[in-house]
């Protein structure tokens, strides 16, 4: 199984957020669409930075309420790694945990065209696993 499948399953929206919009407005939209990030864009790249419900608690926390009101692109995580349609589930389990993080946008052809979550990874991977054991239980009930 690799991204592209679970594109095919889940969907390739994007929910993205300009680098110039408040923290408070990417908040609003978290809260709104229900959902843990949000991909950073400028038009000039596919992928600016990436703002998470992580990154927003830390900068209240480290700056107060007045850190609503701040830019986006001051919080976000910059340094954003990417994977393509082609990666494996397993290769994206092993990035998110050795990273440590619960994103990752999908680009293909210089464009974003998805992203996945860790919910996303452990939902098919657990799917693969519990087929898996139908296929043995079924082997070995005609055996």
């Amino acid at each position: 199984m690799n991204v592209d499948q679970i594109l095919l399953l889940k969907g390739r929206n994007v929910v993205s957020i300009e680098a110039d919009r408040s923290l408070g407005e990417a908040a609003r939209l978290l809260s709104e669409r229900r959902i843990g990030a949000v991909v950073v864009v400028d038009g000039r790249k596919p992928v600016s930075g990436i703002l998470s419900e992580r990154d927003i608690v830390r900068a209240v926390a480290a700056h107060g309420a007045r850190a609503l009101d701040e830019p986006v692109s001051r919080f976000m995580t910059g340094e954003v790694v990417t994977c393509t349609c082609l990666n494996s589930v397993n290769e994206l389990m092993e990035l998110m945990t050795q990273q440590k993080f619960r994103h990752v946008p999908v680009v293909e052809g210089g464009q974003l065209v998805g992203i996945i979550s860790i919910g996303d990874v452990v939902k098919q991977h657990v799917e693969e696993v519990e087929a898996e054991s139908q296929a043995i239980k079924e082997y070995i009930a005609t055996a």
